[in-house]
């Protein structure tokens, strides 16, 4: 976490965004989750997406960051809901996520191409699944001369996206990453990673990758047979990655063999 000597700091990383870093630094969070506080210039109110772990100095923090009128999250993971309860009893907003289970104080399930309208903001709403099937991500038109996205962990600031399989499927993210590339040249603000320009050159920069991957396990496939095991592919594929993203691995390929057998099912 970055911190100062009165505690967190609130960093900026657009024109309408802030964002605290949680200190839950990891293989698969990388530095942390980014906690983004969003206003329009001049106003008072807040919203906050991704509140993180259940950290009471990070929360605290955002807390204070003004008059929070709103809390957002992206998707149904810890590393970014766990603090979302205790935020909400900090602060009076009300909680909204996809997934009702992860709302609180009344606040309503988001829906895809609603736009909510808080902190003198607009929010559009867009349903990307495929990391999970409950992720979402955040459109701010008006945050520069591009625009901004907040996409939680459908793309991040470094690495690609683990698909969390069965829930995330490759079928499901692959037209997500279709629906934001739709949107141009947009700011990237991810929730673990650096910010990223343009959305557009990502997005297809993860397309580039996944389809290599895919290429890579049609090609495993052929040397081990048709109904090769995940782990064995995963040896095949993956044979770089360390015990600590093994797991992480290991759904991707479950997710890309279920990709590719549908496929050959429809075909």
């Amino acid at each position: 976490m970055v911190t100062s000597a009165s505690g967190p700091v609130l960093l900026r990383s657009s024109a309408l965004t802030q964002f605290i870093l949680a200190p839950n630094p990891g293989p698969m969070s990388l530095e942390g989750t980014n906690s983004y506080v969003l206003r329009a210039a001049g106003s008072p109110e807040a919203v906050v997406v991704d509140p993180g772990p259940a950290d009471e100095a990070h929360l605290q923090a955002l807390a204070a960051a003004g008059r929070l009128e709103l809390i957002l999250v992206t998707h149904r993971h810890a590393d970014h809901t766990a603090g979302s309860a205790r935020l909400h009893e900090l602060t009076g907003a009300p909680v909204r996520a996809a997934d009702p289970a992860h709302c609180h104080g009344g606040g309503a399930p988001l829906v895809n191409g609603g736009t909510i309208r808080a902190a003198g903001l607009d929010i559009r709403v867009l349903v990307t699944p495929g990391h999970t099937s409950d992720s979402v991500c955040f459109h701010l038109p008006a945050d520069g001369p591009q625009g901004s996205v907040l996409t939680g962990d459908t793309v991040l600031g470094r690495g690609t996206t683990m698909l969390d399989y069965p829930d995330g499927t490759l079928g499901d993210y692959l037209a997500s990453l279709d629906r934001l590339e739709a949107l141009g040249a947009a700011t990237v603000l991810p929730a673990h990673g650096p910010v990223l320009p343009s959305l557009e050159a990502i997005v297809r920069a993860y397309r580039s990758h996944r389809q290599e991957r895919l290429d890579q396990i049609r090609s495993a496939l052929d040397r081990l047979g048709r109904d090769a095991a995940v782990g064995d592919v995963a040896d095949a594929v993956y044979s770089d990655v360390g015990p600590s993203v093994r797991r992480a691995a290991e759904m991707s390929v479950a997710a890309q063999l279920d990709y590719l057998r549908g496929c050959a099912a429809d075909g």
